[in-house]
């Protein structure tokens, strides 16, 4: 079974810097994509940065774009992301996610969050302004 769990969340003032980090196990298929979802209060869960396994390439949703960088390690078997300047906005549960058999970041993150294969257990990020 895929297993994802996500930790490094916190509380951090606006502009300060936060990284989450998703150890992740137990894929069947080499291709796979793994990310980023976050849900606000009263909001829906987004995608907000996708890696894909078979050649690392990567989606940002355009709030977080120039902002937060994903990256994979596969040796260490966990995707972070770096987040920075961050913002009152960016205060949301984050969860990392997963899905096997697909190439494209940019299709990952846009599924719906009942589409999504896995997920493991939220972490909360708070940026105070």
């Amino acid at each position: 079974d895929v297993q994802l769990q996500a930790s490094g969340g916190g509380l951090v003032q606006a502009g300060g810097s936060l990284r989450l980090s998703c150890a992740h196990s137990g894929f069947t298929y080499d291709d796979r994509a793994i990310g980023w979802f976050r849900q606000a209060p009263g909001k829906e869960r987004e995608g907000i940065a996708c890696i894909s396994s078979r050649d690392d390439n990567t989606f940002y949703e355009d709030s977080v774009k120039g902002r937060f960088t994903i990256s994979s390690d596969n040796a260490k078997n966990t995707v972070s992301l770096q987040m920075n300047s961050l913002k009152p906005e960016d205060s949301a549960v984050y969860y990392c996610a997963a899905e096997e058999v697909i190439t494209r970041a940019g299709a990952f993150c846009r599924r719906s969050a009942g589409a999504v294969d896995f997920w493991g257990k939220g972490t909360q990020v708070t940026v105070s302004s």
